[in-house]
């Protein structure tokens, strides 16, 4: 795990995984319905790495269970880049709950002022951008699986910025991280 604010960036990331770094579609699961492993979507390990090289804290804040979420970024060798890993089994809340945002900002030490410096970045517009948004964290919508909707429904889901590849992400972050000045 890795300390939060050791670099000087002012800029917070929170990730999904499920089709924001985990392709989904190759989760493989035991029979109590555990993902014993998955591939990357292409270019979201080094969206990971680059961006906590970069000193960017970075959050996981997603639904499902602890142990496939430990068991997909260890075999990935993503799991020592996130600060806190917060997930909707231990949270007893799925997104869009503000339940799961809260627990990552307390998690990370920060306060609700802090949101304004804070980024979600996921698939889904209902749960992953909707909750982002009701929190008044910047919201990121990685328009790239196949499996949920690429278009909102209601404007709470709408996202501030889309992109349709992990790798897009770098560049994005650092722009609004220079514009906290």
């Amino acid at each position: 795990m890795r300390p939060i604010g050791e670099s000087g960036k002012k800029l917070i990331v929170f990730l999904d995984c499920g089709d924001t770094i985990i392709d989904e579609g190759t989760e493989v699961r035991d029979d109590e319905g555990i993902v014993i492993r998955g591939d990357l979507i292409p270019g979201a390990d080094v969206m990971v790495r680059t961006l906590a090289e970069r000193g960017y804290t970075l959050a996981l804040v997603a639904d499902g269970d602890a142990q496939s979420f430990k068991n997909l970024l260890t075999q990935n060798g993503l799991y020592e880049y996130f600060t806190t890993l917060i997930y909707s089994e231990t949270i007893k809340a799925s997104k869009p709950s503000s339940r799961m945002f809260k627990a990552a900002i307390g998690a990370l030490d920060l306060d609700f002022e802090d949101c304004s410096r804070i980024v979600m970045v996921g698939n889904n517009l209902s749960r992953d951008i909707k909750g982002a948004n009701e929190m008044g964290i910047t919201s990121i919508f990685l328009r790239w699986s196949p499996r949920y909707p690429k278009d909102h429904v209601e404007d709470s889901e709408k996202p501030d910025y889309i992109i349709s590849q992990p790798l897009e992400l770098i560049d994005l972050v650092e722009r609004l991280n220079a514009q906290l000045g």
